[in-house]
């Protein structure tokens, strides 16, 4: 009797205690710099918006950087903000959602006392949520359908790619679904989804000794959440070429190609795909094989890239954003713009180009080249504090070691084995998927139904080498069935 009561005791004595909460992940990187870094990164996203709700994830993330906390309306932040030269960003993708900022040390506690709250105590007033919707509304129909060919044929490419996938809608939403949203919709999504167990903190610069664990403690608050990351599988694609043509009143033709692959950073065979795809088409490299044939030699364009990352906003970057993390990716060629007039043919010499390099491989020459260029490319990528935190968060979501010493690892043993290899396995293009954003889609559908010959039309004489090649690839058949040429109004997109 004795016994059970002193067990009895005990057990009501641990319930009593108080427990020690749970602190969110976090990543710290302590430095000298006068400035501090900071970067939340939620596990959620666009990949997390109910059906019917798209748009839900990236209108919350919006309410949290671009709204009032409980006490503090929007323009009173933006106001306290404005001497520090500072403000708090945020950025979506399928799985990751980022709120970011940087300020001077000196500043920190002010900033960081505002960055906290917005984050932590939002205020979600009615008039930040009609802004922001219509914001999001006019992104849509206004900033993607008319006034950027770029974003509009690779972001409609993944609307393809992922039909029927948790990736299948754009990040910012449907037209028709963000319309319907309403702010109880934000409240319930930030309650379920902004959790410690979905966080983690990145921290960076020369912040006080004690600052990370603080940080940890407040975000600790939080709600614990459900712990684990949801698996998202692979999309489901029929083999076959098809071709999705977007009418719109633009004066160029646009082509963004690709199809999913099996592989991530985390994937043994990332590195040498890597050296491939740099090989193809390095964004923003005249060194590239796209380039050197299409602008280059034969003036067609100025932008021919490949990529097997998720890389938006390209036309205005160098070098990716950290935290646009994946656990599925796509193989992408983009070309643009090509006069209409030749958009046959670009479509033909870029679907030329890459299978001969699937075919073939790369040489040794070109191995080489690629994997040194790539070597030093890894330092530019990380060459900043917050990129060096942005790539640390996503090192811990893949699971492998500091990005840049991993690839100069990984790189420096990769032979020309390795690279072909990857070659074969991953960029077979028998799913091949076409955007081509045109003003006479019916043209277009019809030289493509049709097969027939589409000679390039110069404004100078070329070499004869490169005539001679021009007359291979004007007939370079397209193997695609009549039934898998669409014509899209744009009206539709993103609708």
């Amino acid at each position: 009797m004795i016994r059970r009561c002193a067990c009895l005791l005990l057990a009501t004595s641990l319930l009593a205690a108080p427990q020690a909460r749970p602190k969110p992940a976090a990543v710290l990187q302590p430095g000298s710099s006068p400035l501090v870094t900071l970067r939340m990164v939620f596990m959620t996203g666009a990949a997390d918006d109910p059906p019917g709700k798209e748009g839900l994830a990236a209108l919350t993330a919006a309410m949290l950087a671009g709204g009032g906390t409980r006490t503090m309306s929007y323009d009173r932040i933006v106001e306290a903000m404005y001497p520090m030269a500072a403000s708090v960003e945020w950025q979506i993708d399928k799985e990751m959602t980022v709120l970011a900022g940087t300020t001077h040390a000196e500043t920190l506690d002010k900033y960081y006392a505002l960055f906290k709250d917005m984050l932590l105590d939002p205020g979600f007033r009615a008039d930040d949520f009609k802004r922001l919707q219509d914001a999001a509304t006019n992104f849509l129909k206004v900033d993607l359908r008319q006034s950027n060919d770029e974003e509009l044929g690779k972001e409609y490419l993944y609307n393809i790619l992922y039909a029927g996938h948790p990736y299948a809608h754009h990040n910012m939403g449907k037209v028709t679904s963000v319309q319907k949203l309403t702010l109880q919709d934000v409240r319930e999504f930030y309650r379920a989804h902004y959790t410690q167990a979905n966080l983690v903190i990145g921290v960076a610069g020369g912040y006080p000794q004690n600052f990370g664990q603080k940080v940890e403690t407040d975000f600790g608050k939080l709600p614990a959440g459900n712990g684990g990351k949801k698996r998202i599988g692979a999309p489901k694609l029929s083999a076959g070429l098809h071709v999705e043509i977007v009418e719109r009143d633009t004066r160029s033709t646009a082509i963004s190609m690709g199809f999913p692959i099996e592989i991530n950073r985390s994937s043994v065979d990332w590195p040498a795909l890597s050296v491939a795809v740099s090989y193809l088409g390095q964004h923003r490299s005249p060194n590239s094989h796209l380039y050197q044939q299409l602008r280059e030699a034969r003036g067609l364009n100025y932008g021919d890239y490949a990529y097997i990352e998720y890389f938006p906003r390209g036309m205005y970057r160098f070098t990716p954003d950290p935290n646009l993390a994946r656990q599925q990716q796509i193989f992408q060629i983009w070309i643009r713009p090509v006069e209409p007039r030749n958009g046959m043919f670009a479509l033909r010499a870029a679907l030329y180009e890459f299978e001969k390099m699937v075919r073939d491989g790369l040489s040794k020459e070109n191995f080489e080249g690629a994997r040194d260029f790539l070597i030093k490319y890894s330092n530019i990528l990380t060459q900043t504090q917050d990129l060096r935190l942005g790539y640390a968060l996503d090192s811990r979501y893949y699971g492998i070691p500091d990005f840049t010493t991993y690839m100069r690892d990984r790189l420096s043993r990769l032979t020309l084995d390795d690279v072909n290899r990857a070659i074969k396995r991953y960029l077979a293009p028998d799913r091949m998927r076409i955007v081509m954003i045109t003003k006479d889609g019916a043209t277009l559908r019809d030289a493509l139904m049709n097969n027939a010959p589409s000679p390039i039309q110069y404004n100078s004489p070329k070499p004869e080498e490169i005539v001679e090649e021009d007359k291979t690839i004007q007939s370079y058949r397209i193997n695609i069935k009549p039934s898998d040429v669409v014509l899209v109004p744009i009206e539709k997109v993103f609708q």
